[in-house]
């Protein structure tokens, strides 16, 4: 069976309990994300295999002519010299004067109003929110597209300030809600079961709080939203670029709305096909060819620590075969007997899944953090200690984003369902459990590995949980960072 190769950038920032993906997810450039990248990789989605506003690859039939009213951007002064303004766009395109969300939305005007051409969209990835990171990606656009474009980001339907899925009053009370999963993925019959059981309790609250929400927040919506706001603006065509997720998002809408295209950029693609078809019964990110990316990264991780001093990398064995040995090594080891990581109070236990998130495949600038945190496992899995035994750290608050030049909003709420109902609105996985054993036989088989687990979830969602190995002396394992 062949699948698609992806590329592997980082997806996920740090757990807490489990990795969550959150503000990380926005890659427009994304600044560096936490050491514990590539953790929890789930997807929950609706009962349908697409929502029921239609496929993200191709555009639903309409069932009315009637056009969406295009919404007024009232825009006001935000973030010294932005403008942020809110749309108003319908729930349900099927009824668009019916009930409508809001979508939060940021520009900074052309620097030369002169040669002005127009708009520029962009999406850094994900699918996550877009405009906590916004301003400090504004900076890092090529000068010539900042002074003769409006560059305009928002928050996709269902994150950050936008209408937002909420299962949990705040992502503290959330983490403490999936304590009772193991960290990262589930490692042995005993923490399935845990795994499957606070996970199925997770599906069954946010289909109750957020059931009509949840049928309307595939790709295909975001790009009906952005076409809107195409109009919204003023702009005859929309001109826009992707990184990553974002490239799907841009792929979608050209299918959907091919007349109104105008210039656009893809970065970083990923297969529209494989993300949105489900034929084969692989799950989303083995369709897409996650493990072997990963695979490839750590390899590549591995073998530079390998050769470089333990000044430079800390985890050196001094050659690349035997750093990834010790690799291998410390894997057993955490699996036999996790360690204790952190200074009181704030202590961790870390154990195999442990070993495995603590590599940022997707972030090399934060390699040789990674590898300090790898060597401090390896200490204390010996029997020894370490001058500062760190627990994977938390990941620094986003930026906020504020309503007026003077004033500060709290940064908004993201959670773990936010990513995974687009996701899963979008990509169609395996229901029946034994799938996901045989598509880790099937990863095994061509060199890679990438165990999986799925319950039986509650009637409104599906969830699919790819857990990431190791297999033999080369240890390679699938902790899929693509797509973002």
């Amino acid at each position: 069976m062949r699948r698609n190769r992806a590329s592997t950038d980082d997806h996920s920032d740090h757990p807490r309990r489990s990795a969550r993906p959150r503000a990380a997810g926005t890659r427009f450039p994304r600044p560096a994300t936490a050491i514990w990248a590539a953790g929890l990789l789930a997807a929950v989605s609706l009962s349908v295999a697409t929502s029921q506003s239609g496929d993200a690859a191709t555009p639903a039939a309409a069932s009315t002519p009637i056009a969406p009213p295009v919404p007024k951007l009232d825009w006001k002064t935000c973030d010294e010299d932005f403008q942020c303004a809110t749309a108003q766009v319908p729930l349900d395109y099927r009824d668009p004067y019916g009930k409508t969300i809001n979508i939060a939305v940021e520009r900074h005007q052309a620097t030369d109003t002169t040669h002005r051409i127009g708009s520029l969209f962009v999406n850094g990835g994900g699918p996550s929110e877009q405009l906590a990171n916004f301003t400090a990606g504004y900076k890092q656009l090529p000068s010539a597209w900042r002074a003769q474009y409006d560059i305009v980001g928002f928050d996709p339907r269902g994150f950050g300030s936008s209408t937002a899925l909420r299962c949990f009053p705040t992502a503290e009370v959330e983490d403490e809600f999936l304590s009772g999963a193991p960290i990262g993925f589930p490692d042995g019959a005993k923490e399935t079961s845990a795994w499957i059981r606070t996970w199925a309790g997770f599906d069954g609250r946010c289909a109750k709080l957020n059931g009509s929400l949840l049928e309307h927040l595939s790709t295909a919506d975001v790009a009906r939203d952005m076409d809107l706001l195409r109009q919204a603006v003023g702009d005859r065509t929309l001109n826009y670029m992707g990184l990553s997720y974002g490239t799907v998002l841009g792929a979608t809408y050209a299918n959907q709305f091919p007349a109104t295209v105008g210039r656009m950029a893809l970065d970083g693609d990923v297969d529209p096909v494989a993300w949105t078809n489900g034929n084969g019964g692989l799950p989303s990110f083995l369709r897409l060819g996650n493990d072997q990316a990963s695979a490839a990264v750590l390899k590549g991780f591995l073998d530079l620590c390998g050769k470089a001093s333990t000044a430079a990398c800390a985890f050196s064995a001094g050659t690349p075969a035997a750093t990834r040995a010790k690799y291998d090594t410390l894997l057993r080891r955490l699996r036999r007997h996790p360690v204790t990581m952190g200074t009181p109070p704030d202590t961790q236990s870390c154990g195999y899944a442990c070993g495995v998130l603590s590599i940022p495949l997707g972030s090399v600038s934060t390699w040789q953090t990674g590898a300090d945190l790898l060597q401090q496992m390896w200490v204390k899995s010996h029997g020894g200690a370490t001058a500062s035994a760190s627990a994977v750290p938390k990941p620094k608050a986003p930026p906020t984003r504020s309503a007026e030049s003077t004033t500060t909003s709290p940064a908004p709420y993201t959670g773990h369902e936010q990513y995974l109902a687009t996701v899963c609105s979008d990509s169609p996985n395996p229901r029946d459990p034994r799938a996901y054993s045989a598509a880790a036989r099937l990863a095994y088989a061509s060199g890679y590995t990438d165990g999986c687990r799925t319950p039986p979830t509650s009637p409104g969602w599906r969830l699919v949980t790819l857990s990431h190995c190791s297999t033999g002396s080369s240890t390679q394992f699938g902790a899929s960072s693509e797509p973002t």
